[in-house]
């Protein structure tokens, strides 16, 4: 694969340490690279040193000549009064962006839903991810760097994102390097993992499983080797004690496959167990929601929810924004009263959520991380039954990643991510038995999502989760509800349930806007009719008249595979009550079957090209 850059000793220093030292290493045509690593570690400094945006102390990144690069900030900015159309596509007419595929794709799948002349300064936190998004994934470039690029968005956002960054370069072209904590993403588009720690960047093959299944056998090896190195310390002392030593055995380790590493580790959770203790902890009644509904004047936001709540139930909760998620949990919590229906709570309910703002540290940020766990509680059961634990709040505080000296730091001095730990470690002091977390991940590195996930692994209550992470949600929770339509819906398939019927949804709304959409396709610039040309590249691309072909070349590929798919199955039928002798017809009808199935496989492509242009 041609070479596109490479960094070669890069060493950098901030005031309080030393982030790398002597650091090389090359990005190829191909390459897609998720970079993980703890907060503080050096991530985001990493990819701005390769993407020319910070110079290292020493050292030299190079690049091929004629590469061209784009990137994407945690922080997204733009000109003062900037619109959405203009933050997107510049001053490029509107025939040229408009006839380009990959840019009507990513307003489709990032801004549809956004006013093209609206400001950008009006917008929300996720709304203006998306803008900054759409910017720069609308151009084209040979490397794409991306810092957090699932912050703020949904699950279906990122699940676009990750389809389009999987189709964006034909096999072997481009390249992506991708900070990220959204270990589902990594998975998805990654095939090689730069894990940055103790100030160099290791690196691993594949996606985020195969990184985890590598690190382990990597700690487990060097695990061996310390406690060989323990070993002959220990052999070297009695030696001077007692003279020659004894002949002793050396022990052996050998791992015959990455499956070893897990085949002797229990289920994550004691189902059994944790149910068994919510139950003695809540009774059998813990929050029932009887034909619930809420509306704020005309505007319905939840009608005729029934959903009982049981004991050790973990239940993760999706929906679009403004579906009313929160207005639900607010039902739950007690901060929302129904405006229909009824909600009984169990005398023995005790619930406390995890916000996305961090409330419960306000009155705690001048004192030392020490001081404010240690005046709740003395000690913190972990575990059930015979695995019970008691963990002093020191312990529990490096259960949760924190040092030593972090202990004496103030809260207003800890960074983000550590202060999203202590507000989960207040609240589960509290004893609470009914625990909410809206979008909990924020500011979590991979490892302290881990850390946070096992904890929760331990506590023996009824849990409702709300989060855009999908490994987060699906780790930590047994079965998943959407807020679909104003109702709630149970999900057996999980997350890839969700997504097929939040299609569904978006192609039944653009089948009824259709005609809408096809008439201001007609004219209109983008700024000067709110959304009309905008609203119809976004939708689809296509005009009236290309709709409608497209339509009727879908509905003729359909009647093409259904007849194909007769006929091979009568052929296959035929074969059986053939003379097997005759060698030649066998051969003939195979190859019948096998042309067949060829003219299928085509026309499926077609009818998935079809049916992305028809949205």
């Amino acid at each position: 694969m041609a070479h596109l850059l490479g960094a070669e000793a890069l060493h950098l220093e901030v005031p309080t340490k030393t982030v790398f030292d002597s650091v090389t290493l090359g990005v190829a045509e191909g390459d897609r690279i998720g970079i993980v690593g703890r907060n503080g570690d050096g991530k985001s400094s990493l990819l701005m040193m390769l993407a020319g945006r910070r110079e290292p102390d020493s050292g030299k990144v190079t690049m091929r000549g004629g590469t061209t690069i784009g990137v994407l900030d945690q922080a997204d900015v733009f000109d003062d009064g900037e619109t959405v159309g203009h933050a997107i596509v510049g001053d490029r007419p509107e025939h040229e962006w408009a006839g380009d595929a990959r840019t009507r794709d990513v307003i489709a799948g990032l801004v549809s839903d956004l006013p093209w002349d609206a400001p950008v300064d009006a917008l929300s936190g996720g709304q203006r991810r998306r803008v900054a998004l759409a910017r720069l994934l609308s151009g084209d470039y040979d490397v794409l760097f991306l810092d957090e690029p699932t912050n703020h968005l949904d699950v279906e956002g990122i699940t676009w994102l990750a389809d389009h960054l999987r189709r964006r370069w034909p096999r072997g072209q481009g390249a992506l390097l991708v900070v990220t904590h959204d270990r589902w993403f990594l998975d998805e588009i990654c095939t090689t993992t730069w894990e940055v720690h103790d100030r160099i960047v290791e690196p691993f093959e594949g996606g985020y499983a195969a990184y985890i299944l590598q690190r382990v056998e990597r700690d487990r090896q060097a695990a061996t080797i310390e406690q060989k190195r323990q070993n002959l310390a220990k052999k070297e002392l009695a030696w001077l004690r007692r003279g020659a030593p004894a002949r002793t055995a050396k022990p052996k380790f050998r791992i015959d496959a990455a499956n070893e590493l897990i085949a002797d580790v229990p289920e994550i959770r004691d189902r059994v167990s944790l149910q068994s203790m919510a139950v003695a902890r809540l009774g059998k009644e813990v929050v029932n929601l009887l034909d619930a509904g809420v509306s704020y004047g005309d505007r319905v936001v939840l009608e005729d929810i029934e959903w009982r709540l049981a004991p050790g139930e973990r239940t993760g909760i999706l929906g679009v924004n403004g579906a009313g998620k929160s207005t639900l949990l607010g039902l739950i919590s007690g901060t929302v009263e129904p405006t229909s229906g009824e909600v009984k709570r169990g005398k023995t309910v005790k619930v406390a959520t995890l916000t996305q703002r961090l409330d419960e540290l306000e009155e705690h940020l001048k004192e030392p991380v020490r001081t404010v766990i240690a005046r709740l509680r003395t000690s913190f059961t972990v575990g059930s039954g015979s695995k019970a634990q008691e963990l002093t709040p020191g312990q529990l505080l490096e259960r949760m990643g924190f040092t030593s000296a972090q202990l004496s730091t103030p809260v207003k001095d800890l960074s983000g991510g550590q202060k999203r730990r202590l507000q989960l470690l207040l609240i589960l002091l509290n004893q609470p038995n009914v625990l909410i977390l809206d979008e909990p991940t924020n500011d979590l590195d991979t490892d302290m999502l881990a850390a946070m996930e096992d904890l929760l692994d331990s506590w023996p209550g009824t849990l409702i989760v709300v989060s855009h992470d999908r490994y987060f949600l699906e780790r930590v929770t047994d079965q998943q509800y959407a807020i679909l339509d104003h109702g709630l819906r149970h999900l057996p398939g999980g997350v890839d349930e969700y997504l097929k019927l939040r299609a569904a949804q978006d192609r039944a709304a653009a089948s009824a806007a259709t005609g809408g959409t096809a008439a201001g396709a007609a004219g209109g610039a983008p700024g000067s009719g709110g959304s009309s040309s905008a609203a119809a590249a976004a939708a689809s691309g296509l005009s009236g008249a290309e709709r409608r072909t497209a339509e009727k070349e879908l509905s003729a590929v359909e009647r093409r595979m259904q007849k194909l798919q007769q006929l091979i199955v009568q052929t296959r039928d035929g074969l059986a009550t053939m003379d097997q002798a005759n060698f030649e017809l066998l051969n003939a009808e195979m190859s019948k079957i096998t042309a067949a199935e060829a003219e299928v496989a085509e026309l499926e492509e077609r009818w998935f090209e079809l049916t992305e242009q028809l949205g």
